[in-house]
C-alpha cells in the first residue's frame, strides 16, 4: 500500500538545525533500505505557487501565498504492508523536529493513495 505524507509546519526564519538535518537523512536511509520511502522533497513557501478552482463552470487561478497558518513543507511516498506501518515513519520524523528543534510545532498528513487493492478483480 502506497501512502503520501504531507509536512505542515511554519517556515522559520532560522534554519533547521544540522543534527536534524542528519536524523532526517538517517532516517531517509532507514525508510529506503527497508524498501518502505519511494520519494520524498522539501517544498517552497505558498508564496511561489498557484492554487487553482472550479466553481460552477468557472476556472480561477490563485497566486499564493495562501492564508493557512501552516505551510505545507515537505512530502513523502511510502510503500508499506499497513497504514500502522506508515504512522510509525511519521512519528520518527516528528520525535526527530521534537528532540533536535526544541519550539517547531507541526504535523504530518497521511493519504493513502489508490492501488490494485482497492478494486476488485474483474471476473
Amino acid at each position: 500500500m502506497r501512502y503520501l505524507t504531507l509536512l505542515r509546519g511554519r517556515h522559520s526564519t532560522t534554519p533547521p538545525p544540522p543534527e536534524l538535518m542528519e536524523a532526517i537523512l538517517t532516517l531517509g536511509q532507514d525508510a529506503t533500505q527497508a524498501g518502505a520511502l519511494l520519494d520524498t522533497a522539501g517544498l517552497a513557501p505558498s508564496a511561489s505557487g498557484a492554487r487553482l478552482s472550479l466553481v460552477g463552470s468557472e476556472l480561477t487561478a490563485i497566486d499564493g501565498p495562501f492564508a493557512e497558518s501552516k505551510e505545507v513543507i515537505s512530502y513523502a511516498i511510502y510503500d508499506v504492508q499497513s497504514k500502522e506501518e506508515v504512522i510509525e515513519w511519521a512519528a520518527r520524523f516528528l520525535k526527530a523536529h521534537r528532540d533536535l528543534w526544541p519550539g517547531w510545532e507541526g504535523e504530518v498528513d497521511i493519504l493513502k493513495l489508490f492501488g490494485p487493492e482497492d478494486f476488485p478483480a474483474p471476473a
